[in-house]
């Protein structure tokens, strides 16, 4: 079985996510979305429970994939879940230049584990999560941005 794991801070979840959550639920028997905290970003808009449950309700309809919180070293998580392979989305060279040094550092805690880099689709290639925090705090309409369980809880909101 070919576990693969797709780790990042998710706040929020955007559709460019989830194009690479489902590229890779295609290319793998099981993937594992696991959500990490970032130190690096300070400020978070969402909690970790917050955007655990966001993830879960975007990738529903997805049979072979799970969403969990880890707040551990990745290459432990993957260890741990008997994963062989992280997947990345990578948007620009500048993704590139620091996803290829994680790589590196990952195999370097475990040697089994490769990376697999997806470049992002053409329509997800301009926006981020940064961004779209940015349009939710100025009351953008959210569906080009987020998945449609999560455009529809923020309008609530």
């Amino acid at each position: 079985m070919k576990i693969a794991i797709y780790p990042g801070s998710f706040d929020p979840i955007t559709l460019g996510h989830l194009d690479i959550i489902c590229r890779a639920a295609d290319l793998f028997d099981k993937v594992y979305v696991c959500v990490m905290v970032n130190c690096e970003k300070s400020h978070p808009m969402f909690t970790p429970q917050q955007r655990l449950e966001q993830i879960r309700r975007s990738v529903a309809h997805l049979g072979n994939v799970e969403a969990e919180l880890w707040s551990g070293l990745l290459a432990d998580y993957a260890r741990e879940k008997g994963a062989s392979c992280l997947v990345k989305g990578l948007r620009s060279a500048t993704d590139f230049d620091q996803e290829y040094q994680m790589a590196a550092i990952n195999r370097g805690l475990w040697e089994q584990l490769e990376t697999v880099f997806l470049p992002a689709s053409p329509a997800y290639q301009h926006f981020s999560s940064t961004m779209a925090r940015e349009m939710i705090r100025y009351g953008q309409p959210l569906e080009r941005y987020v998945p449609e369980p999560v455009a529809r809880e923020l309008e609530k909101k």
